[in-house]
């Protein structure tokens, strides 16, 4: 539908200060700017925005905005077993692809598969779809939302104590990854008790990263291989979450608390500069010391965030939140060089790179919007090469910035940017005299055969 329509009624929908806002509606194209500058726009009026992760699944990758925006509870869909609907689209996003890594999405699971509910003509039907089970949260949330006192809703019930509640109570699910059911399945009681039972503070979502290989599933795809020294950083993308305030900042270093063996990881962090609207990306980068090389085991510890709010109504005191992420990582030892592949992922081009207002309701679009990368539309890929006893590592850099000597294999997967004079003459060299490997898989452009 055309992005014009939606302006309008988001307009309208900031204009007469509606509280909570579900969307059963979706799509791939992530900078269509005028749309989500509009949805930030909401959520920085204080709407509670509650939105469709998309029914693209069971394909990873294909999350839907703006429910895939991290100011919007992202909501996916379960059948009344506990089990993931096949429809439900999977993370991660891939709006930091190929630069960064995506983050985590759905928020939480509700029931969206055979929900009985009204038809025009006034009879019963049955509905399913990530559309059905996003409602199904809006309305838990408006539920939730009423159990706040009135001379506390102007402080203590936003976007962000909301979503904390939702996914602080949420109950995970056996079997799944965190990037098909988020924080887990909706907990009404207990977000009824988080909401209540806590004061407006800064968290970070995920709290826990476990990347130890006995926590798969849930931490698929961080959980498949263990860390060693050389190897390419890992990257896990969390959020802020301030309930504090609606634009805030992180203040001072963040800093870097080693636990047992945490001293051996190399942890570097990137944040966003202004925590907007009532969210914010926290960006950690781990790699193994090289003085850890033949250690083992498992390394702890936590990244601490600080958040300055501005002062509250009728005070000039500036409030400060703390909020910590916590880290375990399985360190191996570093395998033989003919092990190790690397992905090139620095020359895929981002999909959508940018935003071209053309409102054709006829159009349909099949160019690959899954981030061409080994945790998304590339899963399957990703599972054989493991299968087969290989590791895998990811490059977000030029080919000027690897070493050789420590791989056997450059995977070189449906690139679309240009390989640089330098590039070229450094792979030359790779091959020739250090014994690399280089594999190519060519992608073509045919809306018939995808079609098909």
């Amino acid at each position: 539908s055309f992005t014009s329509w939606f302006l309008d009624a988001f307009n309208y929908a900031i204009q007469t200060r509606m509280n909570i806002l579900n969307l059963s509606i979706g799509g791939p194209d992530y900078r269509d700017q005028p749309f989500i500058d509009k949805v930030w726009e909401m959520s920085a009026n204080n709407i509670i925005v509650v939105s469709a992760i998309g029914n693209d699944g069971p394909l990873w990758g294909t999350l839907n905005n703006p429910a895939d925006q991290p100011d919007v509870i992202g909501v996916g869909g379960i059948d009344y077993k506990f089990n993931l609907a096949a429809f439900s689209s999977r993370g991660m996003t891939t709006w930091e692809l190929p630069a960064g890594y995506g983050r985590v999405k759905p928020d939480i699971v509700a029931y969206g598969k055979d929900v009985p509910g009204a038809s025009i003509p006034g009879a019963c039907r049955s509905l399913s779809g990530t559309s059905v089970a996003s409602p199904v949260v809006a309305g838990a949330v408006t539920l939730l939302a009423s159990t706040v006192p009135i001379e506390k809703r102007s402080t203590h019930l936003n976007p962000a104590s909301m979503k904390q509640a939702l996914v602080e109570s949420a109950t995970r699910l056996n079997g799944l990854s965190i990037f098909e059911q988020g924080a887990g399945h909706l907990n009404l009681y207990g977000a009824y008790e988080v909401l209540t039972g806590k004061a407006p503070r800064v968290t970070v979502f995920p709290e826990h990263w476990d990347l130890s290989l006995e926590a798969c599933p849930y931490m698929w795809p961080f959980c498949t291989q263990g860390m060693y020294a050389g190897a390419q950083p890992i990257i896990i993308n969390a959020t802020i979450l301030n309930s504090m305030a609606v634009s805030s900042h992180v203040v001072g270093p963040v800093e870097w608390l080693p636990g047992e063996q945490g001293e051996c990881l190399d942890v570097h962090v990137e944040h966003a500069p202004v925590i907007w609207p009532w969210s914010g990306y926290l960006a950690v980068f781990i790699k193994i010391k090289p003085e850890c090389a033949t250690r083992r085991g498992i390394a702890t510890g936590k990244v601490r965030v600080t958040v300055e709010s501005p002062p509250v109504y009728g005070s000039s005191v500036r409030r400060t939140g703390e909020a910590d992420l916590s880290l375990r990582v399985q360190m191996i030892q570093t395998p033989d060089r003919r092990m190790r592949i690397l992905w090139d992922h620095y020359h895929n081009v981002q999909y959508p790179p940018g935003f071209f207002p053309r409102d054709n309701l006829a159009h349909r679009d099949f160019l690959d919007w899954n981030g061409d990368h080994p945790h998304t539309n590339f899963r399957g890929l990703y599972g054989k090469i493991k299968e087969a006893g290989y590791f895998l590592e990811i490059l977000g850099e030029p080919f000027t910035c690897f070493d050789a000597t420590q791989y056997g294999t450059l995977m070189i997967v449906d690139s679309e940017d240009e390989f640089r004079p330098e590039e070229v003459e450094k792979l030359r060299v790779d091959v020739t005299e250090k014994g690399l490997s280089v594999l190519v898989m060519a992608e073509w452009y045919e809306p018939d055969v995808m079609r098909k």
